[in-house]
């Protein structure tokens, strides 16, 4: 699944789209609502496509408060504070195989079927029972938020689906 954010007005073609698939687009918006709610959180649902999004003036804003975050390192220092707080994260249960580290399959799911196939290792844990948090899954990238500035200064508005 995927954010597709589409240029209402757009100036020229980097305001006409921006996509980021659900793994890079929450990260991002989390940015946007953090760092500049008063405007970012006029989107109604800034974490769904469902077309809500912002008007080109306050679009303009957005792109101006991120530009100055990127020129000034704010928006830097956020990243690297994000990346040593998860790096800090204990890891946590496997919850597919219950910490064992092996995973049991059902080859056929239905009412007779009675045959199991042992898989030694857990294709998720890689055998260690743990894994990082589901968090930490969601990457923040300087070169993204750029890439979402560009596009929020040339969109003349914009609506997520």
């Amino acid at each position: 699944m995927g954010m597709d954010v589409f240029g209402l007005k757009p100036k020229n073609e980097k305001g006409e789209y921006f996509r980021n698939n659900v793994w890079w687009w929450r990260p991002l918006w989390d940015y946007c609502l953090e760092k500049h709610f008063s405007v970012a959180g006029k989107v109604e649902d800034g974490h769904s496509n469902s077309g809500h999004g912002l008007n080109a003036g306050d679009a303009k804003k957005l792109a101006a408060f991120i530009k100055k975050d990127l020129d000034s390192g704010k928006a830097l220092k956020y990243a690297q504070k994000r990346e040593e707080e998860f790096a800090a994260l204990p890891d946590v249960a496997c919850e597919y195989c219950e910490s064992t580290g092996s995973r049991t399959w059902q080859p056929h799911q239905g009412p007779n079927s009675t045959d199991a196939i042992k898989i030694e290792t857990c294709n998720s844990c890689k055998g260690k029972g743990n894994v990082r948090p589901w968090i930490t899954q969601y990457p923040f990238d300087i070169d993204n938020l750029a890439e979402f500035q560009e596009f929020l200064d040339n969109c003349g508005g914009f609506s997520i689906h």
